[in-house]
């Protein structure tokens, strides 16, 4: 079996709830317990750091990649298995994207949103079929399946784009559809 990489998109801050970091903590102990990689932005801040550091911490291999003008802002994590730098905001998700197997999106802002809804798009117009987990911490995503539901009911989107995502409340739970999406 070969080792399986999860690319995970979550906020460069840390949230209003304990309860993010502690999913993004679960998640990267998860990864790791499973032997699988972790791919996500490099950074060393906010859920970003957290993922990280529990991933390292269980072992597993980490692989960051981060636009040349965020590494001072978001505090590129220089001691992971694989740090690259970009260019470009769009040439980090493209190999963040391509150096994955599946996207779990923890809680984050503008930027995670981004990285959502251009894997979200791409699967839409069969460019892949990478399963999409959505850790839905303590309701945090709760609304944006409402406005994704509501983009279906007016008419702009097919209901096979709610398929595209398997939303889950916590990372165990997480882990076991990516289990089973890429068993």
């Amino acid at each position: 079996m070969s080792t399986k990489s999860v690319c995970v998109y979550c906020g460069s801050r840390a949230g209003a709830l304990p309860a993010y970091a502690t999913a993004a903590r679960d998640l990267g102990t998860a990864l790791a317990d499973q032997g699988w990689r972790l791919v996500y932005g490099a950074g060393d801040i906010g859920l970003m750091g957290e993922v990280a550091r529990a991933a390292q911490a269980g072992g597993a291999d980490t692989f960051g990649v981060i636009p040349e003008h965020l590494v001072a802002w978001e505090v590129g994590k220089v001691d992971l298995t694989r740090y690259i730098v970009t260019q470009t905001m769009h040439e980090r998700k493209k190999v963040m994207f391509m150096n994955a197997d599946a996207v779990v999106v923890l809680p984050g802002g503008a930027g995670s949103l981004d990285e959502l809804f251009e894997v979200l798009t791409w699967r839409q117009l069969g460019l892949h079929d990478m399963p999409i987990v959505i850790l839905n911490a303590e309701g945090y995503w709760t609304p944006l399946r409402a406005l994704i539901e509501h983009v279906i009911d007016q008419g702009f989107a097919d209901a096979s784009l709610a398929e595209y995502l398997t939303w889950v409340d916590t990372p165990v739970a997480a882990m076991d559809a990516l289990r089973e999406a890429l068993s």
